[in-house]
């Protein structure tokens, strides 16, 4: 799979990739102005459920525990607006998501029973993919929570990086053609070359060549903006950038 080029930008255009960022934003305003940091907190919630669901059932949790813990930490993270306690020396939101759900983990096991549906609350939709269905085309080896936790958060960023760039193409007035050239942006098989691509849609060879070559340089653009949504600021950067091409990287192992 084709991701981003492993070199980061420089100058300017790194320093512009952390102007509205998301968890920064949420470190920022967290304690003065939750109504900022809210929307923030709550897309990168949505977009990285998976891995705490993952996490949960390769912990030993039955899928029914696993799902009522996500969602009831989901609830509790936002309603108490757990973020607004910490400030930017807690770094990456993968790491920090992580430690929170161990601690409400730990705390409802010492009650003895989990808060069924996140008690009724359920802020996190997690009906777009059923999660069990997504976890029966997990690994079957013996990967450990954590790194099923890491190598479910680098393809649910992936993921969403996939999606964005789908969404900024249909708005071209073609929807469909991204069906087509994503199997060539992912490095997939392509059942179509790019001229029978381009009878299909009134483009010449050429024209589809350049699409995807500016759809690859558009990925790479949205990769790094999304790993510095999850980032404090630029420092973090480089640092994540490696975990993730080393998670990606050992994913056979």
């Amino acid at each position: 799979m084709h991701v981003a080029e492993r070199e980061t930008p420089a100058g300017s255009g790194q320093a512009e990739i952390f102007a509205t960022t998301h968890w920064s934003v949420v470190l920022a305003a967290g304690r003065s102005d939750t109504a900022l940091a809210a929307p923030a907190l709550a897309q990168l919630c949505q977009t990285y459920w998976y891995p705490i669901y993952a996490f949960a059932r390769r912990s030993g949790e039955a899928p029914p525990d696993a799902e009522d813990l996500t969602q009831g930490f989901f609830a509790h993270f936002l309603e108490h607006n757990l973020a607004g306690r910490v400030g930017p020396e807690r770094g990456k939101f993968r790491s920090y998501l992580l430690v929170c759900f161990k601690n409400f983990r730990a705390s409802q096991r010492a009650r003895e029973s989990y808060q069924k549906r996140g008690g009724g609350r359920g802020i996190i939709s997690l009906d777009a993919a059923r999660p069990e269905d997504r976890y029966r085309l997990e690994p079957v080896e013996a990967m450990d929570p954590e790194k099923l936790y890491e190598l479910s958060w680098t393809l649910a960023l992936l993921d969403r990086v996939v999606t964005r760039l789908g969404e900024e193409l249909a708005v071209t007035g073609k929807p469909e053609l991204f069906a087509y050239l994503k199997p060539r942006l992912l490095g997939e098989p392509a059942e179509k070359t790019y001229a029978e691509i381009g009878v299909r849609f009134g483009l010449s060879e050429g024209a589809v060549t350049n699409m995807v070559y500016r759809m690859r340089q558009r990925y790479r653009e949205l990769f790094r903006k999304e790993i510095a949504n999850t980032v404090a600021g630029p420092e973090e950067f480089e640092g994540e950038l490696r975990h993730l091409f080393a998670v990606l990287g050992g994913r056979g192992k």
